[in-house]
């Protein structure tokens, strides 16, 4: 049986299919046990955090696949290692297209990503979490139509631990990814401080939370597991079927202990 090859954008390629489109990349690694999620291991063990990874994958890449179908975007993976395709063809869908990372640090990453879309025929670029599966597709749909209004500014989805799940531009804006304390609290608030030195309008999308430890997966568990209309993200049921699978065999962890005994109060 013959297999398409991957789509996957190389620096300095260019596409007339991308034209007058957003990007929406999501930033991912291959998704290998004790190389994703590790701040969640414990309570999880190595596999089962690379499972979560996965389904995380999954349901970002099902809900910008949503976004795609009502405004004019393209869902993209922008991964590493280089080299790394094969790690996502049961992952990710055929009619995504791969961009490979380059640079070393993270920012230097960001900034590349942003460069090879651009390069590649993009109007404008957003730049998304893998850790935030439920994020509502209706912030991603905002984002899109701001950044393709025409005016130069920055999009930002706040997450509520002080980092943010999105961001997007329609010009190249290094500063905004330079000299970020990366992993801290103040990455939200240090990246409006280089918007505002470069006099950028910045936009402000809902505030929504990532999932990087235990407190922050018992919240998904329960969110998933009873969703409030008022405070309803995506659906992300890829996530919901496998934190399901692995409840049946974690009683003892603090993750799932943590979660009953808020289910008994």
């Amino acid at each position: 049986m013959n297999v398409r090859p991957r789509q996957i954008i190389h620096p300095g390629s260019r596409s007339a299919e991308f034209q007058g489109r957003c990007a929406l990349a999501v930033m991912a690694k291959a998704p290998k046990p004790g190389h994703v999620k590790t701040r969640l291991s414990p309570p999880l063990n190595p596999q089962q955090s690379a499972a979560l990874n996965i389904a995380f994958l999954r349901d970002t890449m099902a809900c910008l696949q949503e976004v795609a179908a009502t405004v004019d975007a393209n869902p993209i993976v922008s991964y590493t290692p280089a080299g790394a395709e094969r790690d996502f063809e049961a992952i990710v869908p055929y009619d995504v297209h791969l961009v490979p990372q380059r640079g070393d640090g993270f920012g230097e990453r960001l900034q590349h990503t942003v460069e090879d879309l651009f390069a590649a025929g993009f109007r404008a670029v957003c730049l998304i979490d893998s850790d935030s599966p439920t994020v509502p597709s209706a912030a991603y749909v905002t984002a899109v139509e701001w950044l393709l209004c025409g005016e130069d500014c920055v999009v930002l989805g706040p997450s509520e631990d002080g980092g943010y799940y999105l961001l997007g531009v329609n010009a190249s804006h290094p500063s905004l990814f330079a000299d970020i304390a990366w992993s801290s609290a103040a990455v939200l608030e240090q990246t409006l401080q280089r918007a505002r030195a470069a006099e950028l309008p910045a936009h402000l999308l809902r505030t929504w939370f990532d999932v990087d430890d235990g407190q922050t997966l018992v919240r998904l568990f329960r969110e998933l597991a009873e969703p409030c209309p008022a405070t309803q993200g995506f659906a992300a049921k890829h996530t919901s079927a496998y934190l399901s699978t692995i409840a049946e065999y974690l009683d003892t962890a603090p993750v799932v202990a943590s979660v009953r005994q808020g289910e008994g109060q």
